[in-house]
């Protein structure tokens, strides 16, 4: 009992000595603890109008490259989520260059629209969006946006572009290829802190925005 108890208490003094190192590196935990939003084959676990949105090598596609689209289209999840920290990979390609990720929003009834936060990607005008967060069918205005030097820094034209998406409470930080482009918080506590996640192409001229490697975890 004498030997176990000495033993017990130089355990607890060597817990003391050694250096903290933290929890478990913050990858290998989102790996862990995240499903797939995307089974990387089929659309599962999403509604939205098959015309516009196909699976191709492994990624959701959306728009075309032959033809121009005549309004904003959307997939969405058939769940909603509230507290999450969301990743993914995007591309876009062909002249029209605008798309988004929505997040905590609704389908507007009667229409192709969604009315919620937009985590933009592409260009407004002359302007880079890629990183900024906009309110998408409800305020309609830009609530964050990127410096445009940042912007030219961080993003990988016609290439894949990581984003690192976490929601929590009135919160919205936003990383786009490990830069953090966003710290929102929400001040109107009339806006709903749970909803779907959507992938957006945006009407305009023929292109497409890719989607991959989505993976979600709850918070």
């Amino acid at each position: 009992m004498i030997r176990q108890f000495f033993w017990a208490l130089t355990v607890l003094c060597l817990g003391f000595l050694l250096p903290v190192t933290g929890t478990e590196p913050e990858s290998n935990d989102f790996a862990k603890k995240s499903l797939p939003l995307f089974d990387g084959e089929t659309l599962a676990g999403w509604e939205g109008d098959s015309y516009w949105f196909r699976v191709e090598g492994g990624a959701i596609v959306a728009g075309r490259m032959d033809e121009r689209i005549p309004h904003n289209e959307f997939l969405c999840t058939t769940q909603f989520y509230e507290d999450f920290e969301l990743r993914l990979e995007a591309k876009l390609l062909g002249a029209g260059q605008n798309a988004g990720i929505q997040i905590r929003s609704k389908r507007v009834p009667g229409t192709s629209e969604v009315s919620g936060y937009q985590v933009d990607m592409g260009r407004a005008g002359q302007r880079g969006v890629w990183g900024a967060l906009y309110d998408e069918s409800r305020r309609n205005r830009m609530l964050v946006e990127v410096a445009p030097d940042l912007h030219e820094q961080i993003v990988k034209k016609d290439d894949w572009n990581q984003y690192r998406i976490i929601c929590r409470g009135p919160k919205i930080t936003v990383f786009l290829n490990g830069q953090k482009t966003v710290e929102y918080e929400e001040e109107d506590s009339g806006i709903p802190t749970h909803g779907l996640i959507g992938l957006q192409i945006h009407s305009g001229q023929p292109s497409e925005a890719w989607y991959r490697n989505l993976r979600i975890r709850q918070l």
